[in-house]
């Protein structure tokens, strides 16, 4: 693949639930780094849920106030009887230059 530099903000990936057991093996605590191109090792189907948000949240879009933090929001998966629920944040502290 061409270029591994991504464009737009980092998006972190927190697991702050799972109801019953989660198949891909995700525990509550695991922090995984997300863009549109890197799915960090996140399961197909908590992907699918986040990806629409993760997308806003890279390239810099933000949720009404009225919610909360415009930077931060918590999808849960499609498997209701084995939910896993994520919290997406948008990092916004600036990249150093010189690799530091």
């Amino acid at each position: 693949m061409a270029g591994t530099e991504e464009a737009g903000y980092r998006v972190k990936g927190t697991i702050k639930g799972v109801k019953g057991a989660c198949n891909a093996g995700h525990k509550v605590g695991d922090v995984i780094n997300l863009s549109g191109r890197n799915t960090g090792g996140m399961c197909g189907y908590l992907y699918h849920s986040v990806f629409p948000y993760l997308m806003m949240l890279q390239f810099g879009g933000g949720f009404p106030a009225a919610w909360g933090n415009p930077d931060v929001i918590e999808i849960d998966c499609m498997d209701k009887k084995n939910c896993v629920t994520v919290e997406l944040e948008r990092v916004t502290e600036k990249k150093q230059e010189g690799g530091n």
